[in-house]
C-alpha cells in the first residue's frame, strides 16, 4: 500500500486535518475483530486514480489487471479478497454511506470518484456487514469525502492530462462545496505481438461534477449531494468503444454526533446510469474487425432507503435498522452483423429488490470486546424479459421470460477481540453473507472479440461463510497485523465454458473459429484459504517502510453443473500479491517515494488454459512543497515489465500501459 510520509523534522506540532464525516454514522466497536485497513488522504493522493490507490492493498483487485485508466466499465467490479474474480465485483463501495456500485452491473465507475475529493478510505475484509447490506460479500470499501479546498493539474505519457478543483463556501446556514474533474488519455494499444490494423488504443475522456451541502443545527445534521459523470472510452479494437453516463442524488439526516444515549440516522439515494457499448469480431491475423454487437441503450435506476437507530450506554453499543434497495434496467442492443448491417435487435432486462432488517452490537467486558450482528433479507427478481426481433421485418426470433423468484436470506456474524499483552491484540470472527446476482448477470449477454458469454435469468444468490483470526501489534516504531481466513463461496456465479467455435447455438447464434461460448452459471462453491500480513515501520525519523502481502488458495468445486472446473482456480484470481513502499524525507519540503508491487499468476478463463504470467511493477516519485499550499510532483509509473491483462482464445495477449512519466501541480485553495 502507499507509504505514509515520515513526520516533518523540526516542524511545529501538526494541526489535525478536518474531514467532514457527518453523513456517515460513526463506526461502532463491532468492527474491532475485522481485518481493517485505513488509507488517509496522503496515501490516496499518492496514486492518480482512486482504484489504483485501493488495489495497492494486497487482495483488493478489479476483475482485470488494467486500472480504470484503460478498463471497460463492465470489468471494473472490485473484490476485497482474492476468492474469485467477477466483473460485477463482490464488494460494496460507499461514499459517505451511499452505495456507488452501478445499479445494472454492480461495477464502479471510478472516474466519477476523483481522488482529490476523497479524504479517507476504510477497507473492511470479510462478509457479514449487517448495516451495509448484501452487496458486501467479500467486504466493503467505505470512502469519506473531504471538504478541503484544493486543485491539481497533471500531465503524463500517452497524452494523459487531468485537472481537478474543489471549492466550498458558507451558505444557507451550512456549507456548499463543488468539485469538478476532467481527464483525457490518448491511451495505448494493448496488443503488442501479432498486432494488426484491428488494434486501436485504449483511450479515455471523462468528466465528473459534484455539488454538496452540509448543515448542522444543534444535534441535527443534514447532508445532501448531487453528482454526475460522463465517460467515453476506446476499447482497444477497431469499432469497439463505450460511453457511460449517470448521476446520483442523496439526502442524509440524523443526530450528530451519536453520543451517550439514543441517536438516529435516515438516508435515501437515487442513482441513474446508461451504458453505450460496442464490440467487434476480429479477423484471423487481426487485419480487420467487423461489428459484433451495439449496445446502444442501457437505462438503469437504483433506489435506496435506510433508517437506523443507535443506543450507546457505557461500553455497549447497539444499532438496529431497516433498508430497502431496488434496481431496474434493461439492455437494448443490435447484434448478428451480416452483409454490412445488424440483422437482429434485443431487449433484455428486469427488476430486483431487497428488503433487509438488521441488529448489531458490541460491548467490552472484563478486557474482552464482543460483537455480533444478525440480518435477514427478503430478495426478489421480477419482470425478467428477453425479446429478439428481425431488424428488417420486426418478426420475433426469440422471446424468453423467466418466472418471478423470491427468497429469504439470513446472515450473521460473531466476533471477539482481546489484548494479550501490551501492544498485542488477538481477534477472531465468524460470519455469513449473501449477494443477489446483478441485472447484468441475469439478463445481458456480452461479447469480447470472438468470445460470447450468455446471461442466465435463473441464477441463484451467492452465499459466503467464513472464519478468520488475527493478531495486531505495535512494537517501538513498528505496527503490524496478520490474518488467516477460511471462506466458502457457495453457488458462486461463474462464466462457464459451454463450447468452442465454430458452432451455431440456438440462443447465442454463430460462434466463429477461435471463439468460445460461455454462460453465467452457479457452480457448487469456491473454497478459499488465505493469509494476509502488513507492517509499517519507521526506520528513522526521515525514513518509513510499509510492507503488505496476501496469499490465497482458491479452488472451484464445480458440482454437477460444471464438473470440469473442479479443482481449478477461479478466473481472474491471483494466488499471491505483495507491495512495498519506502518514503524518504531528506528535508522538510521534499518527499521521495519508491514503490514495488508483485502479483502472482492468474488465469483469464475458467478452464485455466489462458494463463497470465506473474507481474512485478514499480514506481518512483518526488513531491516538493516549495511554498505553503503549493506542491509540484514528478513520478515514473509502471516501471518494470509490461503487465499481461488479457488473453484470447487464439493466444493473443493484451498488456497494461507502458512506463509513464507524470508531472503535476497541487494547490491548496
Amino acid at each position: 500500500m502507499p507509504a505514509t510520509p515520515p513526520p516533518a523534522l523540526d516542524a511545529p506540532a501538526p494541526v489535525a486535518e478536518v474531514v467532514v464525516l457527518a453523513a456517515r454514522a460513526p463506526a461502532s466497536p463491532d468492527l474491532a475483530a475485522y481485518a481493517l485497513v485505513k488509507l488517509d488522504a496522503g496515501k490516496l493522493e499518492a496514486s492518480d486514480r482512486i482504484d489504483a490507490a485501493l488495489t495497492s492493498v494486497p487482495g483488493v483487485s478489479l476483475f482485470r489487471r488494467t486500472s480504470s485508466l484503460g478498463a471497460n466499465p463492465t470489468t471494473q467490479g472490485v473484490s476485497v479478497r482474492a476468492i474469485a474474480g467477477t466483473g460485477a465485483g463482490r464488494a460494496l463501495v460507499t461514499l459517505d454511506g451511499v452505495p456507488q456500485n452501478d445499479p445494472f452491473g454492480g461495477w464502479v465507475i471510478w472516474s466519477a470518484l476523483p481522488t482529490g475529493a476523497i479524504g479517507q478510505a476504510e477497507i473492511v475484509r470479510g462478509a457479514g456487514a449487517a448495516r451495509d447490506g448484501p452487496a458486501a460479500l467479500t467486504g466493503m470499501i467505505a470512502l469519506s469525502r473531504t471538504d478541503d479546498d484544493r486543485a491539481s493539474v497533471s500531465l503524463a505519457g500517452q497524452g494523459d492530462r487531468a485537472v481537478f478543483a474543489q471549492k466550498g463556501a458558507a451558505a444557507l446556514g451550512g456549507r456548499i462545496s463543488l468539485d469538478l474533474q476532467q481527464e483525457e488519455s490518448d491511451g495505448w494499444v494493448p496488443v503488442r505481438l501479432g498486432r494488426g490494423a484491428a488494434d486501436h488504443p485504449l483511450s479515455l475522456s471523462a468528466s465528473s461534477a459534484s455539488l454538496r451541502y452540509d448543515a448542522q443545527a444543534g444535534a441535527l445534521y443534514v447532508a445532501a449531494r448531487l453528482s454526475g459523470f460522463d465517460e467515453r472510452r476506446g476499447a482497444g479494437v477497431l469499432l469497439a468503444q463505450s460511453r457511460e453516463r449517470g448521476g446520483q442524488g442523496s439526502l442524509t439526516v440524523g443526530t450528530s454526533p451519536l453520543q451517550e444515549g439514543f441517536g438516529w440516522r435516515a438516508q435515501g439515494w437515487l442513482t441513474a446510469s446508461n451504458l453505450y457499448n460496442t464490440s467487434a469480431a476480429v479477423a484471423v491475423g487481426r487485419a480487420s474487425a467487423t461489428p459484433a454487437n451495439r449496445q446502444y441503450d442501457t437505462p438503469a435506476t437504483g433506489l435506496g432507503l435506510s433508517v437506523e437507530g443507535q443506543w450507546i450506554g457505557g461500553p455497549t453499543t447497539v444499532r438496529s435498522g431497516v433498508d430497502f434497495r431496488a434496481a431496474s434496467g434493461e439492455s437494448r442492443e443490435q447484434f448478428r452483423y451480416l452483409a454490412g448491417a445488424f440483422t437482429r435487435n434485443r431487449i433484455a432486462g428486469g427488476d430486483a429488490q431487497t428488503l433487509g432488517l438488521f441488529t448489531e452490537g458490541a460491548t467490552t467486558l472484563a478486557g474482552w470486546t464482543l460483537n455480533g450482528a444478525v440480518r435477514v433479507d427478503d430478495w426478489r427478481n421480477t419482470g425478467a424479459h428477453r425479446l429478439e426481433t428481425n431488424a428488417a421485418t420486426g418478426a420475433q426470433t426469440l422471446n424468453l421470460a423467466a418466472p418471478d423468484r423470491e427468497g429469504a436470506a439470513p446472515t450473521a456474524r460473531l466476533g471477539v477481540q482481546r489484548a494479550l499483552t501490551e501492544g498485542v491484540t488477538a481477534r477472531a470472527l465468524i460470519y455469513t453473507g449473501f449477494r443477489p446476482p446483478t441485472l447484468n448477470e441475469l439478463h445481458r449477454p456480452f461479447r469480447v472479440g470472438n468470445d460470447v458469454t450468455e446471461a442466465n435469468p435463473l441464477l441463484k444468490p451467492e452465499r459466503l461463510s467464513g472464519a478468520e483470526a488475527g493478531l495486531n501489534g505495535q512494537l517501538a516504531t513498528a505496527r503490524w497485523t496478520v490474518t488467516a481466513f477460511v471462506n466458502r463461496l457457495a453457488d458462486a456465479v461463474t462464466n462457464v465454458t459451454v463450447a468452442s467455435g465454430p458452432i451455431t447455438d440456438s440462443v447465442a447464434g454463430l460462434i466463429p473459429v477461435g471463439g468460445t461460448l460461455r454462460q453465467r452459471r452457479n457452480v457448487d462453491a469456491v473454497n478459499a484459504t488465505g493469509l494476509e500480513a502488513s507492517a509499517a515501520i519507521a526506520l528513522t525519523p526521515r525514513l518509513t517502510l510499509d510492507l503488505a502481502a496476501s496469499l490465497t488458495r482458491a479452488r472451484v468445486a464445480g458440482g454437477s453443473g460444471a464438473r470440469a472446473l473442479t479443482g481449478l482456480r477461479p478466473a481472474g484470481t491471483p494466488d499471491a500479491a505483495a507491495t512495498a513502499s519506502l518514503v524518504y524525507r531528506p528535508i522538510l519540503s521534499l518527499d521521495l517515494v519508491a514503490e514495488l508491487s508483485q502479483e502472482g499468476r492468474r488465469f483469464d478463463d475458467d478452464q485455466n488454459l489462458r494463463a497470465l504470467r506473474a507481474a512485478m511493477t514499480g514506481a518512483l516519485s518526488a513531491t516538493w512543497r516549495w511554498r505553503p499550499g503549493v506542491a509540484v510532483f514528478v513520478a515514473g509509473e509502471g516501471l518494470g515489465q509490461r503487465v499481461q491483462t488479457a488473453r484470447d482464445a487464439s493466444g493473443v495477449f493484451s498488456y497494461g500501459p507502458p512506463p509513464t512519466l507524470r508531472i503535476g501541480l497541487k494547490l491548496g485553495l
